[in-house]
Formats: C-alpha cells, structure tokens, sequence
C-alpha cells in the first residue's frame, strides 16, 4: 500500500479548523458571558456542534480524494 500524504494534511487542517474555531468563539466569550446562564448554555451548545460540520467532507476528501 502506497503511503496517502492526504492524511496528514487532513489531520493539520482539522487542528486548524479546531484553532480558528475556538479562537473565535473566545473572542466572544465575553459578550456571551455577560448573557443569563440560560441563554449561554444553547448558544455554546451550538457552538460547539456547528465546528464538526466542515469535517465530514474534510474526512471524505481524506479517503477519497474527492470533496463531494
């Protein structure tokens, strides 16, 4: 089996994905923070779903090679 450079690309791009995302999330952090705790509560619950959304393509394009 040929070794896949694909992999380890897709792996870097996931821990930048990971970086970006959780930079900007603490960027607002402090707006978020000044909201009752039970409007923060969905808001971080979404935020923290809505990151894995890019990575089932990233992950297909891993495999395969192909984006779609």
């Amino acid at each position: 089996m040929k070794p896949n450079w694909r992999k380890p690309a897709g792996m870097l791009l996931i821990l930048a994905l990971i970086a970006l995302w959780s930079t900007l999330v603490v960027g607002f952090s402090d707006v978020i923070g000044a909201l009752p705790a039970l409007v923060q509560a969905p808001i971080y619950l979404v935020l923290g779903i809505v990151w894995i959304l890019p990575l089932k393509p990233l992950l297909r394009w891993m495999e395969t090679g192909r984006w779609r």
